[in-house]
């Protein structure tokens, strides 16, 4: 049992459930990504951070950076967000398919980052 597994395990079945299924999600969109605690949440790394999530009391936030929730703002429409956080309902579907998107879009954005920090040395 990883940090992760004993993350999820320590919440109710039902936010237990649905952080598995955004777990899932997250690994299908980026398999390579390495798993870490950071800040106490669950965390993606790949070519840098690629976002955290957390389990609440009433809501699961992922927390993908500022041009992440710009840029799937519309899809994002029904969901409580704000600076860097999205927010999805206990007991609501998860939009499991926007948040892989999501987490290719983050790597992406990782990766011309790191591209564009190579051609400035």
């Amino acid at each position: 049992m990883n940090e992760i597994d004993k993350y999820i395990g320590a919440f109710p079945e039902e936010t237990a459930k649905m952080l598995i299924q955004i777990r899932g999600a997250i690994r299908r969109a980026a398999p390579e990504a390495e798993e870490v605690i950071s800040y106490g949440m669950p965390a993606y790394k790949q070519h840098g951070i690629v976002l955290y999530f957390a389990g609440h009391r009433n809501h699961i936030g992922i927390y993908p950076k500022t041009t992440a929730i710009t840029a799937f703002q519309n899809e994002l429409s029904g969901y409580h967000t704000s600076k860097g956080t999205i927010q999805f309902p206990i007991g609501k579907p998860i939009p499991l398919k926007l948040i892989e998107k999501i987490v290719r879009f983050r790597i992406e954005e990782n990766i011309e980052k790191k591209k564009n920090k190579s051609k400035k040395k």
